[in-house]
């Protein structure tokens, strides 16, 4: 059994035949090109976002000495849980914050040398002590006028030459008069750490020593102090774990507040 053709109905196969076909595979290609095009046109939006977003937090960071409330980059008391030796907690307590201002008071010739290349817009420091009230450390933020790639430039020379163990690249301490810190000066530095970071226009260091203000023939620096075996007076008293451990928290509030920044002012 057959149906007739339905009413008005024409054989369409001589109108477009191979032209037809050819016309449809192209409309379809270009269609595929469109779709392929907008996606990789997307992808490179998001890369864009992404880089833009970098940059952002990375200017924001720069301006964040004076665009935040100094509580903010110090606490006034600081958790350090599992900072001591063998994991134990630690907490400081600040003792005072330096008036900011530039670099030439806070670091010896050859270390401020040595950090030229990226600036100094502003330096931040303040010092703390442990619980007991045996040690004090200073920590520093240095916020540079160097870009990302200057940034990294140095850290690399950090690295391979191994500035952040030397003895004659101790930055200094600051001492507060009528405190625990009052005789933190040049010749009690213990231990210290120096941290070049490469995702904000900053430069992390502390320096630790005794509150006592006992001399140090002999300092070291906190990797080498906090290394397993360490024998030496200040790994000994766990002064590589204050200077670094305050350090690192310091840091890591700065890394939180660059990404979302107050807006009081300091």
């Amino acid at each position: 059994m057959t149906f007739a053709r339905p009413e008005g109905y024409r054989d369409m196969s001589g109108i477009f035949g191979r032209r037809g076909r050819v016309v449809a595979v192209a409309v379809c290609a270009v269609l595929g090109m469109g779709l392929i095009g907008g996606a990789v046109t997307g992808s490179w939006l998001v890369g864009d976002s992404a880089d833009a977003a970098e940059r952002s937090t990375y200017t924001t960071a720069g301006g964040l000495w004076h665009n935040v409330p100094v509580d903010q980059l110090f606490p006034p008391t600081v958790d350090g849980q599992g900072a001591g030796p063998g994991g134990a907690d630690r907490t400081w307590t600040r003792i005072a914050v330096a008036p900011d201002g530039d670099c030439a008071d806070a670091f010896d010739p050859l270390l401020l040398k040595t950090l030229a290349p990226v600036g100094c817009r502003r330096l931040l420091r303040a010092t703390y002590t442990d619980a007991t009230q045996s040690h004090v450390t200073t920590v520093g933020l240095l916020f540079t006028t160097a870009d990302a790639a200057a940034m990294r430039s140095l850290d690399t020379r950090f690295t391979k030459e191994k500035l952040a163990e030397r003895a004659d690249l101790m930055p200094r301490p600051y001492a507060v008069k009528g405190t625990v810190a009052a005789a933190f000066g040049d010749k009690q530095r213990a231990a210290w750490t120096v941290s070049v970071l490469t995702d904000v226009p900053v430069v992390v260091y502390a320096v630790s020593g005794w509150a006592d203000g006992r001399v140090v023939d002999t300092p070291q620096s906190a990797p080498a102090a906090t290394a397993a075996g360490a024998t030496t007076a200040p790994a000994q008293a766990g002064l590589g774990n204050e200077a670094q451990g305050l350090a690192d928290r310091i840091e890591r509030g700065l890394r939180k507040t660059a990404v979302t920044p107050s807006e009081q002012p300091s």
